[in-house]
């Protein structure tokens, strides 16, 4: 039977095992570069950008993670890859976790990066989430892009934090203010025990974006699965600690 090709827009490099990169919410695939050179002498490296983000953005609604996962598990159909690591970061980490949960044959080791089973695990949480999409038609995506940045990742220079305000000043502002909203409502808390792969849980102790507790939330639900919190690391973990975090993460697909 013949599927059509995927609609996503990716970048693919290296040769090996292959290694699928999934970005998060307001950003492109272009947020692995700082360790995309790393991956890809190792792995076979798969980077789309997202439905409704970056070069994909001209893709229509739903941004549900249900769709997200579906379009992902169409990319694969396409390279003819029937199972490969994932490696979901901040959101991506969700959609990561529904592409093995709707197609559990599709991955064979997660890494679940700087991510949430619930995003609104807090009050405080709560609050924040209803709040990004006013600050969002207040401010407008290239001030609120300063403001993210300076807030969930102010370890980065000058220059790296203005590449990355660049990244998400360059999204639609409707199509993240539904992104958002879907970001809101996915739960997987009462699914982790389905997730069966390998699956290793990256935290940054300092990120105030997606704080500790969410990966304990995900190390206890998945059962097996490792933890490792990498000190004096905020939101911006792959661009400052790019070789602890390399290193990490080779440690995990190689066993």
């Amino acid at each position: 039977m013949s599927r059509a090709p995927s609609p996503l827009y990716f970048t693919e490099r290296g040769s090996g095992p292959p290694l699928l990169l999934v970005h998060g919410l307001m950003v492109t695939g272009e947020m692995f570069e700082p360790v995309m050179a790393h991956f890809a002498t190792r792995y076979r490296v798969i980077v789309p950008d997202l439905r409704g983000h970056g070069r994909s953005r001209e893709l229509p609604p739903p941004y549900a993670p249900a769709r997200l996962a579906a379009d992902l598990s169409q990319l694969l159909d396409q390279l003819a890859i029937d199972s490969t690591a994932v490696l979901g970061y901040s959101q991506g980490g969700a959609i990561a976790q529904q592409l093995v949960l709707d197609f559990p044959d599709r991955c064979d080791r997660l890494v679940l990066a700087c991510t949430f089973a619930y995003n609104m695990a807090t009050g405080r949480e709560k609050v924040e989430g209803h709040l990004l999409p006013l600050l969002l038609q207040a401010l407008g995506m290239r001030r609120l892009a300063k403001l993210i940045v300076g807030r969930a990742a102010s370890q980065l220079g000058r220059e790296r934090a203005d590449w990355l305000a660049a990244i998400i000043a360059g999204q639609d502002p409707k199509l993240m203010i539904s992104a958002w909203k879907e970001t809101m409502a996915f739960d997987s808390r009462r699914r982790l025990a389905e997730i069966t792969c390998p699956t290793l849980v990256v935290a940054a102790a300092n990120d105030r974006a997606v704080p500790v507790h969410h990966a304990r939330m995900l190390h206890d639900g998945i059962a097996g699965s490792r933890m490792i919190v990498i000190e004096n690391a905020d939101h911006a973990l792959i661009w400052m600690h790019s070789a602890e975090f390399e290193r990490v993460t080779d440690a995990f697909l190689g066993t």
